[in-house]
């Protein structure tokens, strides 16, 4: 045999897709794990047209699972990003779309045995250090895939997967506010720079000289836009602490708009260099969090709710996000903790295959 094959579950989550693997079927060293990941993918063309990637950011995405080596969890959730083209592994951020479907596939990877008609699944995001409940459907003690759920973004409906996520503030920087200010100004543009389940860079659309209400496929044929994006971006990772963030996938970038469609405030999240089709779920918290927040560059671009917990309402390119946050406003902001509604599927399952002379398997 000239190729390893390796065991894996293809699975949508959220809004986002790519194979879900036993964190024991692959190599344990980050250097070999990066190129089977990128070989498994295709990592380098634009179409992956020598893996099972999709062509795009939402499908290069992968998970590694494990029994939980943490007392409070059941399952540890590992998440790499891989570029389309780059051959590019990103270690350092979380994917909370992707986490969607780590309950159901640890069940059907047999990391947890379904407990009644609804299972609770305690998940350590490794990257991050975020711990998240999951709710998982297993009508009768059998996983579940079918139910009325909708989310944006997705067609049809599917079982239900609630999330909560706690312990996300200061997930990568430590700090709420990494740069330790509610506002920055960098290349003239005003920015606030904030850290709730994944590091972001957040400004007005209309400091870019946009409306916020573009479609993603405008925001992506507009290079200019991308090109002062970037540099404001590599700017604020450092000033955020996160060092030189050329290669890195985080700190992410959203923009903010006034709600037109009866949401609570418009945004476009980017992944940074290209637009996310509907929006992250942990961009979702960091931007719901910046929404509630006063003194950010949010302020007059919605009305505040002051109750606790508040239902914020994102409006994205493919329709809205929910996300029910519980917070302290006591002190400024505070947040406990954030839930947000996702759906997931198995799409297929058996072995990927990658070019032995990249690993062998032993």
């Amino acid at each position: 045999m000239t190729q390893t094959a390796i065991p894996f579950i293809f699975m949508r989550g959220g809004t986002s897709r790519g194979p879900y693997f036993n964190r024991a079927d692959l190599p344990q060293d980050r250097e070999t794990l990066a190129e089977v990941l990128l070989a498994a993918i295709g990592s380098g063309h634009p179409l992956n047209i020598d893996g099972i990637g999709g062509g795009a950011a939402v499908t290069t995405k992968v998970a590694m699972l494990s029994a939980s080596e943490d007392d409070w969890a059941d399952v540890d959730y590992f998440f790499a990003q891989v570029s389309v083209e780059d051959r590019l592994v990103d270690f350092k951020p979380t994917c909370g779309n992707i986490l969607s479907g780590v309950g159901p596939a640890a069940i059907e990877m047999g990391l947890v045995t379904p407990t009644g008609e609804e299972t609770e699944i305690k998940i350590r995001a490794v990257n991050t250090g975020a711990r998240v409940l999951a709710r998982i459907q297993t009508p009768g003690g059998t996983l579940s895939y079918d139910g009325e759920a909708a989310i944006a973004g997705v067609p049809g409906t599917a079982a239900p997967i609630a999330l909560n996520f706690m312990g996300v503030v200061g997930s990568s920087t430590g700090k709420f506010l990494p740069t330790g200010a509610l506002r920055d100004e960098i290349d003239g543009i005003d920015v606030t720079c904030m850290d709730v389940a994944m590091p972001m860079v957040l400004a007005r659309a209309s400091d870019f000289g946009l409306s916020g209400y573009e479609s993603a496929a405008e925001l992506d044929d507009n290079p200019q836009f991308f090109e002062r994006m970037e540099a404001v971006r590599i700017k604020a990772g450092a000033l955020m602490g996160m060092g030189d963030v050329s290669q890195s996938v985080t700190p992410k970038f959203g923009i903010f708009a006034p709600a037109q469609d009866g949401g609570t405030i418009c945004t476009r999240y980017f992944m940074p260099w290209n637009t996310h089709p509907s929006m992250a779920v942990t961009g979702s918290q960091c931007m719901a969090s910046c929404a509630l927040t006063p003194g950010t560059i949010a302020d007059d671009l919605l009305q505040r709710p002051d109750q606790s917990p508040a239902n914020i309402v994102l409006e994205h390119p493919s329709g809205t996000i929910e996300v029910l946050v519980d917070f302290d406003a006591a002190d400024g902001f505070a947040l406990n903790s954030a839930g947000l509604l996702r759906t997931a599927r198995k799409l297929a399952d058996g072995q990927v295959y990658v070019p032995r002379r990249i690993w062998s398997g032993a």
